[in-house]
């Protein structure tokens, strides 16, 4: 029933008026009663949902849900309809054709009806309008039911999807304080609910007052605890998803929130969570998997480009293993999006601790893994740019290694078997021509350190005498010395290219 921001679904829309025309104990109200809204669903009917929705037996007299259709604009309950009562000092309402309380499978019925038409902006205005928070407060604050609560946190959700329903819940007041309690319950689709409604919140321009009942300690060591602990995998992609929100959000989101989650231990939680699902990943492939994984890296390359951050998470040494542990695996179709982040997170740390290249250049399978990325990063100019970034640190590194004619070979059986694949790279290869100069100069220059290393191996190669190659390709390193001269045409080719361009930049980037 979840929505994403200002998108309800067809189903949403459509679905809820096929339901009521077959509800027959809820007939519609008389036409006189109707009221003048542009909607597929009668008005009188939505408020007969919201009054099944009150906690039982007592009604509140400061929510005005007792008055008939055509009298909408009447202050407070019709009081011919109601008896009074006093609780606590304050006046309250029973409800006179209410004699029995709302069981909680119609409680749930009506509560779900309204979860789906929270998800038209028409309805959630009109919900609010006629107190469905109000009525949602309440029953958050004396539901003993899991699914009473996941059905009201639900709606709340679907109504924060929308900008004057989410005003509205800002402005009533203790409700985000009641939503951040329901944090601490055990129940997992209540969390999930939780954890979508106030990811919602922090995604939006009434992030204000969210963040500051959420920065208490008390409730991010809660948030960090769920992501830590829970077993269901629903709840852990929301409350991922969390902690994105807060990495991605706006400026002042992320200064208060990420300090007490940074000292709370969150770099260690993530990069945990990413040994978890990477193994899961060389164990199995669970497709339902993939996007915690997606998610995981998301976070970290979110923290590794802030300047407060970047240090800790580039010298995380478990991170960088784990990142090049995933570049290395075959068959990258299935999890493609995560090899992606994981070649942008890899560069972004390379940037901060170019030290880390000595250790992958001597690292064939991760040069045959990092040259597979290409294809799959064809339609992401930056993934592209962070491939040839590593690429150039590794054959610089190499350049500056003394090889045995072994190793050598190696290195040009790994590049000349993916000849085809640097080929198609180069002949579709743009760099973003809205890049500011600098960042445009380091791409082409990345690219064109790369290319020249590429050439520089393979030239060496062609030194190698005849017998030698020859011998090295039959103990099972194979090289066609037809790819080698095609690979050094197109890297001759486009190096020069490169240079051409960069002559008329005023800015030089080394990797």
């Amino acid at each position: 029933m979840s929505i994403p921001p200002e998108s309800p679904s067809e189903r949403n829309e459509e679905a809820p008026a096929e339901v009521f025309q077959s509800n027959t104990h809820h007939p519609p109200a008389p036409a006189d009663e109707l009221f003048d809204i542009k909607t597929t669903v009668d008005p009188s009917y939505i408020i007969s949902l919201i009054r099944k929705l009150l906690p039982a037996n007592v009604k509140c007299g400061e929510i005005s849900l007792g008055y008939d259709a055509h009298d909408a604009s009447t202050e407070g309950p019709k009081t011919e309809n109601f008896d009074e009562q006093s609780v606590n000092g304050k006046l309250y309402f029973q409800n006179k054709h209410e004699d029995v309380a709302v069981g909680e499978e119609d409680w749930e019925e009506s509560g779900c009806i309204l979860w789906d038409l929270a998800a038209s902006r028409t309805h959630a205005e009109f919900m609010v309008e006629n107190f469905a928070l109000e009525v949602l407060l309440a029953t958050l604050m004396v539901s003993k039911s899991a699914r009473i609560t996941e059905i009201s946190l639900g709606i709340i959700g679907n109504l924060a999807c929308h900008d004057v329903s989410r005003r509205k819940i800002t402005s009533t007041n203790g409700l985000i304080g009641t939503v951040l309690e329901q944090l601490f319950l055990d129940d997992a689709p209540c969390l999930c609910e939780a954890c979508r409604l106030i990811t919602l919140f922090l995604q939006s321009e009434e992030s204000a007052l969210l963040v500051e009942a959420l920065q208490s300690e008390h409730i991010l060591c809660r948030v960090l605890w769920i992501i830590e602990n829970t077993l269901n995998l629903q709840l852990l992609e929301k409350s991922i998803s969390l902690i994105l929100a807060i990495a991605e959000s706006k400026q002042d989101v992320a200064t208060i929130l990420l300090p007490p989650l940074i000292k709370l231990g969150l770099p260690r939680i993530l990069v945990d969570l990413l040994s978890v699902e990477i193994s899961k990943l060389i164990e199995e492939r669970l497709p339902e998997r993939y996007s915690f994984l997606d998610l995981i890296l998301q976070t970290v390359e979110a923290l590794s480009v802030m300047d407060e951050y970047s240090q800790e998470i580039c010298s995380n040494k478990g991170l960088f293993q784990l990142l090049t542990q995933l570049i290395k695996l075959p068959d990258k179709a299935d999890f493609v999006n995560s090899c992606i982040a994981a070649s942008v997170l890899t560069a972004n740390i390379l940037t901060d601790a170019a030290d880390l290249a000595l250790e992958i250049s001597q690292d064939l399978l991760f040069l045959q893994g990092l040259l597979d990325v290409f294809p799959f990063a064809s339609d992401d100019i930056e993934a592209r740019s962070a491939v040839w970034n590593i690429l150039a640190r590794i054959l610089i590194q190499i350049q500056k290694t003394e090889m045995s004619p072994s190793n050598l070979h190696q290195y040009v059986s790994v590049l000349t078997s993916k000849s085809e694949v640097v080929e198609d790279e180069l002949l579709n290869y743009d760099v973003d021509n809205t890049s500011e100069d600098h960042e445009r100069s380091a791409k082409l220059t990345a690219r064109s350190f790369a290319l020249n290393g590429i050439v520089e191996l393979l030239s060496r190669w062609r030194t190698l005498e005849d017998q030698v190659k020859g011998n090295l390709s039959m103990e099972g390193c194979y090289v066609n010395e037809g790819d080698v001269d095609k690979m050094l045409h197109y890297c001759y080719k486009y190096t020069n290219s490169s240079a051409g361009e960069l002559m008329n930049e005023p800015t030089i980037y080394k990797p």
